[in-house]
C-alpha cells in the first residue's frame, strides 16, 4: 500500500450540524419505561431523559473541538482511504514513536489525557512521539469499499509509520486497539520493537477450560474466566448485531441522537469501574459526551461497526508473536496470562485491583506509567 503525503487537518464542524442535533434532543420520541426501568433490560429510560438533557443543555461540543484542535492532526490517504490522525512530536532527543490505537466505542479524545505525560515525561529518556489514527468508519477517518480486518488495519498503519519516516516504533492500544496493535506485530517484526495492550482480546469460554486447569488458577484469575463467562452470555449481543447487521441497526443510531447516547452509554456504563458507578461520575460528562457527540456528527454508527463486519471470527487465535509484549489488566478486565501467552511472547504482565476499560481516560496516570516501565527495557 502507499499513502498519499499528510497534510494538516483542522475539526470544524459547521454550527447548522448543531442546531440540528439540538433540534433531534428537543423532540426525542421516548419509549415506554420496562417495569422497573433499570439496567437489567438495557439504559434506563428516567437516566436516559436526564443525560440527554445535560447533553442538550450542558455539553459544549466547541470546547472538545478546541481540545482535539489543539493537537497536530492530519490526514493522509492510505490504500484509497482518508485517514485522520494526531501527530504529536516530543521535543526531546531519542524519543521512541508510538502508535495509539483506540477501540468501540472510543476515538481518539481517548487519548487526549496521556498526550502531555508521555512526550513531554520528568525523565526525557522516557519521551515518545505520538501517532494517534482514527479507525476506519470511526469519526474522520474514512470507509473502505470492502471492510477491512485487523490484519488490513494494521498494515494500513505501518504504511502509515513509513510515511511519517518512523521505521522503528512501538504500539499500543486497548479494545479494538487491543487486537490492531499485535497484528502490527506481526506484520513488521522487525520494526515494532514492543506491543503494550491494556485489556486483552484473548477470550477462552470457561466451558472451554478443564477442570485441572480452573483448579489452578488464581482467586483473581478464575473471577476473570467468571466474567468472561458473564460477557459471552449476557454482553455478546452488541457484537453480534454490529458484526452482522451494521446497515440495519445505523438506521436508528444515525437518525437519533438518544439511540445513539443509549447504545454507547451502555457500554461505557458496563466497562467502566466499579461498575455500580454511573460512566458520567468516571469520566467525566464532558469525557463521555465528546465521544458520542464526535460519532453522531460524523454519522459513523454503522460504518464504526463494519470494523466488527470484517472480523468474521473473533475466536480465532492469530500465530504467536515473537515481539515482547506487555499487558496491565485494570480491575474491569478479564487478561488471564497463561492463555495470553498462547498468542503472544509475554514479558511484562501488571495487575491493577481498581480502574475499568477505558484506561486511558480512568487511570491514565497508571497507565502512563506502565507504558514508560515496558518501553524501558526495549529502546
Amino acid at each position: 500500500m502507499t499513502a498519499i503525503d499528510p497534510t494538516p487537518y483542522v475539526l470544524t464542524v459547521p454550527e447548522a450540524d448543531i442546531d440540528d442535533l439540538h433540534s433531534r434532543l428537543d423532540r426525542t420520541r421516548w419509549p415506554v419505561p420496562l417495569p422497573g426501568d433499570d439496567w437489567a433490560t438495557g439504559v434506563p429510560t428516567g437516566y436516559l431523559r436526564n443525560l440527554a438533557s445535560r447533553w442538550r443543555h450542558e455539553f459544549d461540543w466547541r470546547a472538545s473541538e478546541a481540545r482535539l484542535n489543539a493537537c497536530p492532526q492530519l490526514t493522509a490517504v492510505v490504500d484509497g482511504i482518508p485517514v485522520h490522525f494526531l501527530h504529536v512530536r516530543s521535543e526531546h532527543a531519542g524519543a521512541l514513536p508510538l502508535l495509539l490505537t483506540h477501540g468501540w466505542p472510543g476515538s481518539v479524545f481517548e487519548f487526549l489525557d496521556v498526550i502531555a505525560p508521555l512526550t513531554d515525561p520528568p525523565d526525557p529518556a522516557d519521551a515518545f512521539h505520538l501517532v494517534i489514527p482514527s479507525l476506519p468508519g470511526f469519526g474522520l477517518s474514512g470507509l473502505p469499499e470492502k471492510p477491512w480486518n485487523v490484519e488490513r488495519i494494521a498494515t494500513a498503519w505501518c504504511t502509515l509509520m513509513s510515511a511519517l519516516g518512523y521505521e522503528r516504533f512501538g504500539v499500543q492500544g486497548g479494545d479494538i486497539g487491543a487486537a490492531v496493535s499485535p497484528a502490527v506485530g506481526r506484520a513488521v517484526p522487525d520494526r515494532v520493537v514492543g506491543v503494550h495492550l491494556n485489556g486483552s482480546q484473548v477470550f477462552v469460554p470457561p466451558d472451554t477450560v478443564d477442570e485441572d486447569t480452573i483448579a489452578s488458577l488464581t482467586a483473581v484469575e478464575r473471577d476473570r474466566l467468571d466474567r468472561i463467562g458473564t460477557f459471552m452470555h449476557q454482553e455478546y449481543g452488541y457484537i453480534s448485531i454490529q458484526s452482522t447487521r451494521p446497515q440495519t441497526l445505523a438506521y436508528g443510531l444515525t437518525d437519533s441522537p438518544v439511540g445513539q447516547l443509549a447504545w454507547m452509554v451502555d457500554k461505557f456504563k458496563a466497562w467502566t469501574w466499579p461498575i455500580e458507578a454511573l460512566p458520567e461520575d468516571v469520566l467525566g460528562l464532558n469525557r463521555l459526551l465528546e465521544h458520542v457527540t464526535l460519532y453522531w456528527l460524523t454519522a459513523t454508527a454503522g460504518t464504526s461497526g463494519f470494523t466488527g463486519y470484517a472480523t468474521a471470527s473473533w475466536g480465532d487465535p492469530p500465530r504467536p508473536s515473537g515481539v515482547p509484549t506487555g499487558l496491565i489488566q485494570f480491575g474491569h478486565d478479564i487478561g488471564i496470562r497463561r492463555f495470553v501467552e498462547r498468542e503472544h511472547r509475554v514479558t511484562h504482565w501488571t495487575d491493577v485491583d481498581h480502574g475499568g476499560h477505558f484506561a486511558a481516560m480512568e487511570e491514565p496516570g497508571v497507565l502512563v506509567d506502565d507504558i514508560r516501565a515496558f518501553y524501558r527495557q526495549l529502546r
